[in-house]
């Protein structure tokens, strides 16, 4: 399984809308695609302006499948919904170690 992590920077008034947003456009459009596993979204209690993404894949493979001009088309639907509120601030990748039996 692969981990992708994105973390955003938004306006805090905009956080419920955000969230909502990226469930009905962002989190649906990557459903259709063979490997998506999931999606989390984590809030930061301390911090209104913070959200972070988990979404897991099964491969890295199926990750990376995705067309490049698909996942542009996307983000361009979410941009005109919610207009220069966000910004991405870090973006990451992880692998789950997975560890022999002694």
């Amino acid at each position: 399984m692969v981990i992708e992590l994105l973390k955003f920077k938004i306006a805090a008034e905009m956080r419920e809308t955000y969230i909502q947003k990226d469930a009905e456009i962002w989190t649906t459009a990557l459903a259709k695609y063979p490997g998506f596993l999931g999606k989390e979204v984590w809030i930061n209690p301390n911090d209104p302006t913070e959200i972070i993404f988990v979404i897991r894949w099964a491969t890295r493979e199926h990750w990376q499948a995705i067309p490049p001009e698909e996942l542009e088309a996307v983000e361009q639907k979410f941009a005109a919904a919610l207009g220069d509120t966000y910004d991405l601030v870090e973006s990451a990748e992880y692998q789950l170690r997975k560890f022999p039996y002694a």
